[in-house]
């Protein structure tokens, strides 16, 4: 086989699965992001639980819950401007029609709410998490903290296109419409990642079934999932099961190599297909040159800020570099593999640039209509 010829076939080949965990401050890290580079955010912050003093058992021993320091603030003010920054960022890392999943307890998930709609989402659903084991409330002072709500928006009110798998959801329910009501036990068992004398590693360690309802109802397989509260990874061991990609984000070195580790160890499932799932059809990038979306002699700009050419054949040039979209912006950032739709953009008439995988996904609705 010709070099030529193998080039060719391996630009036809879908980009390897994004499976990416960052190490650093959330807001940094989330800033160094390729606007529009993924399709679906969950995200479980800081609860900001505004606890006086140790919680005690009947029996006076101290129960193990969030103490620790990242998840304190020194005022519903500090709280408020954090929540508003990520939540930003959040959204510019989406795609435009890409949707935001943040869980939250009493203690935050009003405020959460409002700084989600203040920043530009349009929320779609409250779900409501219904623990079938919680924590007691040990004090008798109050109801039993028995649920968690998570709230589900879409980056864009305009868009109608985001990703809600109706039909397999409604399979997963018994062929009922599933309800925003989701029934399901707190971590525990084998899945609670602990430390030799029996600790949690983690307090506010997710289950992965709630995970699993969460990727299920809201991508399709290949779709890049984004967290930027890490944790021990989750989101990542439960992306890499049901074939998506993920960008994980964690402060911590520590709970960051636990989840490296963990996801490691997950053997992803050989059979995704869901019920009424429908494959979107591929689109070469030829096929928006020949459609006049993008035109010869264009200029794409990387994330990077690197500059290319396109050419009639829907190859691109940088430098020294020619080929597909994919090879090139591989090629000029030193990686084997690169998503060519989410690198690289094309700036519009009014001076916006726009990332060729929204150009993709105007030719699909297009085409659809």
């Amino acid at each position: 086989m010709s070099g030529r010829l193998a080039g060719a076939q391996h630009a036809l080949r879908p980009p390897p699965l994004r499976h990416d965990i960052l190490v650093g401050d959330a807001m940094e890290r989330l800033a160094e992001l390729e606007p529009g580079s993924v399709d679906v955010a969950f995200a479980d912050p800081p609860y900001n639980l505004q606890l006086d003093g140790d919680l005690l058992r009947p029996n006076q021993t101290k129960v193990d819950g969030v103490d620790d320091a990242w998840d304190r603030f020194a005022s519903f003010a500090e709280y408020d401007a954090f929540t508003r920054e990520w939540l930003g960022l959040v959204r510019r890392a989406l795609k435009p029609n890409g949707t935001l999943w943040v869980i939250g307890s009493y203690h935050n998930i009003y405020r959460v709410g409002t700084a989600v709609q203040d920043t530009g989402y349009w929320i779609l659903n409250d779900v409501v998490w219904v623990k079938t084991n919680p924590m007691p409330n040990f004090r008798g002072r109050r109801f039993t903290n028995a649920h968690e709500t998570l709230i589900w928006a879409v980056a864009d009110r305009s868009r109608t296109d985001y990703v809600f798998n109706y039909k397999s959801m409604k399979a997963f329910n018994d062929d009922l419409q599933h309800r925003s009501d989701w029934t399901l036990p707190i971590c525990g068992g084998p899945e609670r990642l602990r430390d030799p004398s029996g600790a949690k590693l983690h307090p506010t360690q997710k289950p992965e079934g709630l995970l699993n309802r969460v990727l299920l109802a809201s991508t399709r397989p290949g779709d890049v999932v984004l967290d930027p509260f890490f944790g021990t990874g989750t989101t990542g061991a439960v992306a890499r099961r049901l074939g998506r990609g993920f960008v994980g984000i964690e402060r911590d070195p520590a709970y960051a190599r636990i989840a490296a580790d963990r996801i490691a160890a997950v053997v992803p499932h050989e059979e995704l297909d869901q019920v009424g799932f429908e494959r979107p059809r591929r689109i070469p990038f030829g096929a928006l040159v020949e459609a006049g979306l993008v035109r010869v002699g264009d200029e794409l700009v990387g994330g990077s800020g690197v500059r290319a050419k396109v050419r009639v054949d829907g190859s691109i040039r940088a430098g020294v570099h020619e080929g597909s979209i994919h090879k090139v912006g591989a090629a000029v950032r030193n990686l084997s593999a690169c998503n060519g739709w989410t690198f690289w953009h094309v700036r519009r008439p009014c001076g916006d640039l726009v990332p060729l995988d929204a150009l993709r996904e105007e030719m699909r609705r297009r085409d659809a209509a």
